[in-house]
This record gives structure tokens, C-alpha cells and sequence, in this order.
């Protein structure tokens, strides 16, 4: 076999290597814990929708893959399918909320609505709500 060829098998062989142990890596990579983490901003969930609608852009900027530590009342809880939650949290606007999803909770229990609850969750943006993921439950 020439030498060329040689040289260019084991190029692909490595990269094949690479590519696949970056997929496990991936795969295999759990979401951060935001419980313990420091919130970039603490906000109630109406004030944070009320940024987005007044000004979306520069909301976003502010807002958009930074954690936040938000508190409101919960209007609806939702349990997925997959075992994780979504939450509905009440804001000034009677088409509009927060809406933040809980990858496993320990004690749903906390999730009744009615309830004032504050939560810790990355901010991923705004469409019609908020949406905040990853999300932890502070108090």
C-alpha cells in the first residue's frame, strides 16, 4: 500500500476516534445544578416579562443564557411524560407567563397551584412567555 494511503487511514481512524468519544462525551453529559449556583439576576416573574415586552432586545441581552433567581405564583403545573415538570408562574399579563421546566423533581409536592414559589433556571428566551430551564427549586 502506498505511503499516502497509510497516512491517510490513520488520519480518518483518528478522527473517527475523536468524533466518537465526543459523542459520549455529549451523551453522557448530566445538566448543571443550578441549586447551588449564584444568580446572575433575581427578578419576580412579572418584572421579567415586563422587560421582554417592553423592550425584547434588549432583554434578551440582559437575560439570555444567564441564571436567574425568579419568584411568582404558580398557575399551572404540567408533569411531561419523560419525568420532567413544567411550571406556569402568574405575571401582569393575562396572555403571557413564565414558564420554567424542572428536569426531575424530588418532591413535586411543592408544585401546587396557588403557591408562591422561587425558583432558580437558565434563561433560554422569550416567544409569547419566558422560558426558564434547568430549573431548581430555592424556597
Amino acid at each position: 500500500m502506498k505511503s499516502y494511503l497509510k497516512v491517510l487511514l490513520g488520519v480518518i481512524l483518528l478522527l473517527a476516534i475523536v468524533a466518537i468519544g465526543a459523542g459520549i462525551y455529549l451523551y453522557t453529559l448530566k445538566p448543571q445544578d443550578l441549586s447551588k449556583a449564584r444568580p446572575d439576576y433575581v427578578i419576580t416573574s412579572s418584572d421579567l416579562l415586563d422587560e421582554f415586552e417592553s423592550d425584547e432586545a434588549s432583554a434578551s441581552a440582559k437575560y439570555i443564557n444567564k441564571i436567574l433567581e425568579v419568584t411568582g405564583e404558580i398557575i399551572s403545573v404540567e408533569e411531561t411524560g419523560t419525568g420532567s415538570w413544567n411550571i406556569s408562574l402568574q405575571t401582569r399579563s393575562d396572555f403571557s407567563k413564565v414558564i420554567c421546566t424542572f428536569p426531575s423533581v424530588e418532591t413535586p409536592s411543592v408544585f401546587e397551584t396557588g403557591n408562591i414559589i422561587t425558583l432558580r433556571g437558565e434563561c433560554s428566551g422569550f416567544l409569547m412567555d419566558v422560558l426558564l430551564n434547568n430549573c431548581n427549586v430555592i424556597r
